[in-house]
């Protein structure tokens, strides 16, 4: 059974920082392109960052460039989401997806979300 459990979400203020998590298991960790995604209210769910199977590269929408990071651990199967300098508008429901590819089809999982606030 493929799980993807996100942690580390929560109420932060303004310019704050979190660090989220993402635990994978049920699949070869190594082998799947990682992303995360958010949603806010009454939105769509919007591309946030991306990670290469071997994280040699990585891809960020431009509302995350230069305050987010995301980064892997291949060895506990764990994608991170660095997110520095918070705004308001970064409010959201945070989902990380896996893209599996174990042979030639890619298969997409994702996580059951975790919520972050930022507020005063």
């Amino acid at each position: 059974q493929v799980q993807l459990v996100e942690s580390g979400g929560g109420l932060v203020q303004p310019g704050g920082s979190l660090r989220l998590s993402c635990a994978v298991s049920g699949i070869t960790f190594s082998r799947a392109a990682m992303s995360w995604y958010r949603q806010a209210p009454g939105k769509s769910r919007e591309f946030v960052a991306g990670i290469t199977s071997a994280g040699g590269s990585t891809n960020y929408a431009d509302s995350a460039k230069g305050r987010f990071t995301v980064s892997r651990d291949n060895v506990k199967n764990t994608v991170y989401l660095q997110m520095n300098n918070l705004k308001p508008e970064d409010t959201a429901v945070y989902y990380c997806k896996a893209v599996y590819t174990p042979w030639v089809k890619g298969y997409d999982y994702w996580g059951q979300g975790t919520q972050v606030t930022v507020s005063s």
